[in-house]
């Protein structure tokens, strides 16, 4: 074989490797999505069933991230990708640790919904599920960015966070005060609070996942940027 058809052989097989790995981070995704939506479908109606179930759905969201973990770590041994392959390789790496930690986060909700909860605690809930709502937007929207590595779309789910982190401030305040109203609520009510926060960190999640997208493609490490010095990178 000359060497001409051996690099065509190398690229083509990269680039079919590459494009089942992708496949699995799509797939790995599209069950966390799901997970998320199905936790949250869980603490607002109190079904202890479908919260059990997520939770033990997460041991096929671990080992999904093992897996390409592992295809990623194989890759890098058989390939040696270089430039942009090799940041393509080590974004997805990046991306699917982020993706194991958004399952933890979902299995957090889920242990909440297994609480049971008054009609007036119930009330409070209402606000949860619109931030987790809101947050679920943003995982499919950094997923669907992630699968064709659309920075626009990155950058619009990076600036999406700080709406989040305003949500999750004003839910925060909400659960305070009905705790320092209700002191006998507070165990339950607590539990509400987390899972605001693990709904809070999901989004943080996203903003990572969007930042490994600009990465790839402009081969900036954007982690510490301000929006306005991201966009600026962005447009160069």
């Amino acid at each position: 074989m000359d060497k001409l058809s051996l690099n065509k052989h190398i690229s083509s097989s990269f680039n079919e490797e590459i494009a089942e790995i992708r496949s699995h981070v799509m797939a790995m995704g599209g069950l966390l999505e799901q997970q998320l939506n199905n936790a949250l479908k869980a603490i607002i109606n109190a079904d202890a069933q479908l919260a059990k179930a997520v939770i033990d759905t997460d041991l096929k969201v671990n080992d999904w991230q093992l897996q390409i973990d592992k295809e990623c770590t194989s890759i890098i041994v058989k390939r040696q990708p270089a430039a942009s392959d090799l940041r393509l390789v080590l974004a997805i790496m990046k991306a699917i640790t982020d993706l194991e930690r958004i399952g933890d986060e979902t299995r957090r909700i889920a242990r909440a919904a297994l609480e049971s909860f008054n009609s007036e605690q119930q009330e409070l809930l209402l606000n949860l599920d619109n931030l987790g709502r809101h947050v679920g937007q943003m995982l499919h929207d950094v997923l669907d960015a992630f699968a064709r590595m659309d920075v626009e779309t990155a950058l619009l789910v990076h600036k999406e966070d700080k709406k989040i982190d305003r949500e999750y401030e004003v839910i925060t305040r909400q659960l305070m005060t009905y705790m320092a109203e209700n002191p006998h609520s507070i165990p339950k009510v607590m539990n509400v609070l987390w899972s605001a926060r693990s709904i809070e960190r999901i989004g943080d999640r996203c903003k990572n996942l969007a930042e490994y997208i600009i990465f790839f493609v402009k081969g900036k490490v954007v982690r510490h940027s301000s929006a306005e010095q991201l966009e600026q990178e962005i447009r160069i």
